[in-house]
């Protein structure tokens, strides 16, 4: 079963209506490659077995999540209103109870809500999403001030494995300079920083108070996924929702 432990409680100042959480691979039943809590069902793992997952996650929930149909695209769900799993890569929720969830293994999940508890969101911000705008996106779903929005960045591959190449370099650079502090060489490659690239991309809307963003997925392969490093793996999810 799940213990708190297992759980990962972000520390932000937010209203207390606002309510999150993020899985780490710990405390459920599959089996290896997906030990243990993996809650994805597109990735090999026996569907009783994320079935089961689900359920043990569920007992910390007020509703069962929205769980989306991520495609690296910009599409922001209203989970309000949401039937079945949808196809999207952020969501946003109004209505106490509905909980809005990522699946991640190494990109990045970010949590969002407003000062005053009347909106969240959660979007998968992996390099692709970033680079297109999903964060621009996803606040904009939100409409509300952005010196209101408070962020909470949840555990991605770290800055110190993210290997990507000039490319990847170019496309950010080429829409913001300031950019390449988020870059480091690295064997004729380039290290990417994607907090630092969040950051830089919450920063140009507005966005100051951000929280999180210091545990690498790549670099602890106890506590989470990660698909660079594992190839065939699990997702861990990052929930938030109104009270």
């Amino acid at each position: 079963m799940i213990d708190e432990s297992d759980l990962i409680r972000p520390h932000w100042p937010c209203s207390p209506r606002v309510r999150a959480l993020a899985t780490t691979r710990r405390g459920g039943g599959s089996a290896a490659p997906y030990g243990t809590l993996n809650l994805a069902d597109h990735v090999g793992d026996d569907p009783a077995r994320v079935r089961e997952n689900r359920a043990r996650l569920r007992r910390f929930l007020p509703a069962e999540p929205v769980w989306l149909r991520q495609v690296h695209q910009l599409t922001v769900v209203d989970a309000d209103y949401a039937v079945g799993a949808p196809e999207g890569d952020a969501a946003v929720a109004r209505r106490a109870g509905t909980v809005c969830a990522v699946l991640t293994a190494d990109c990045l999940p970010l949590l969002l809500c407003d000062q005053d508890g009347t909106v969240v969101a959660a979007a998968h911000a992996g390099w692709r999403g970033l680079a297109a705008g999903v964060i621009e996106q996803t606040l904009a779903a939100m409409n509300v001030p952005s010196a209101s929005v408070r962020a909470w960045l949840g555990p991605a591959i770290g800055p110190a494995a993210f290997v990507v190449g000039e490319d990847v370099r170019r496309q950010f650079i080429g829409q913001d300079s300031a950019a390449a502090q988020a870059f480091a060489p690295h064997d004729g490659k380039w290290l990417a920083d994607l907090y630092a690239l969040a950051r830089l991309r919450l920063a140009r809307q507005g966005v100051t108070a951000v929280f999180g963003g210091g545990d690498c997925t790549f670099g602890n392969p106890e506590r989470f996924y990660s698909y660079r490093r594992d190839g065939v793996t699990g997702r861990m999810a990052s929930l938030i929702w109104l009270a």
